[in-house]
């Protein structure tokens, strides 16, 4: 079963202090790297800087559950020009209360193809 949960536009941005921002809309996630850890998302609760823009396009998340040919996990998918980058959130999004999630590079995408 593949279930969209949300979709939008989104912005990936570099700030004035040389970060990393990913806004889901209006909703700010710096997007770091953790050695041993790998790659996080950590949900922001102020304003940034903006530097310049790195990208921009629409979003989609999916939940994905018992279908054989993707990881049961939440994706997020990345519209770059006309192509899509797969993204698996391995704790969902971060929140107030759950600040940090991992975030990982996939091949598996879904935005585009007939399932």
């Amino acid at each position: 079963m593949i279930k969209i949960i949300t979709k939008g536009s989104y912005r990936l941005i570099n700030t004035t202090d040389h970060h990393k921002l990913l806004y889901l809309e209006d909703q700010g996630y710096m997007w770091t790297y953790a050695r041993n850890i790998g790659e996080l998302l950590t949900f922001s609760t102020h304003p940034h800087q903006r530097d310049y823009l790195l990208a921009e396009g629409k979003y989609n998340i999916y939940k994905v559950k018992d279908d054989p040919k993707l990881i049961d996990l939440l994706h997020l998918e990345l519209s770059v020009g006309r192509k899509w980058q797969g993204y698996l959130l391995l704790t969902g999004l971060p929140t107030k209360k759950k600040i940090r999630s991992r975030i990982v590079p996939t091949e598996e995408i879904i935005s585009g193809k007939k399932y």
